[in-house]
């Protein structure tokens, strides 16, 4: 099955579900702080990890002490999918281990 754009009604009701988590234009964002830079590299090593499995990759920014994500699906004009709320949903997963808030 093809994916489809999202709706908004959709976009909003995936985002109430994902703390921290906002749209941004036609993405969808995220940013972590995080103890040190060595774990904000640690997680970004981790996103990276997960984005090559679901073969789905975002816009990922290291800081000294944060990690920053947007993601949208290039395949449907760069609209939101259910594509890029599954690599949301895996990513906050990641990042609770890492300690990023």
């Amino acid at each position: 099955m093809p994916l489809e754009p999202l709706s908004q009604k959709d976009i909003e009701e995936r985002l109430a579900e994902l703390p921290g988590w906002s749209l941004d234009g036609d993405r969808i964002a995220r940013s972590y702080r995080l103890g040190s830079h060595f774990a904000a590299a640690a997680l970004v090593v981790h996103i990276a990890q997960v984005q090559d499995e679901l073969d789905h990759h975002s816009d990922l920014t290291l800081g000294y002490h944060s990690v920053s994500l947007t993601v949208n699906t290039h395949s449907v004009g760069g609209a939101v999918t259910e594509k890029d709320f599954e690599l949301a949903r895996r990513v906050e997963e990641l990042a609770s281990g890492h300690g990023a808030g």
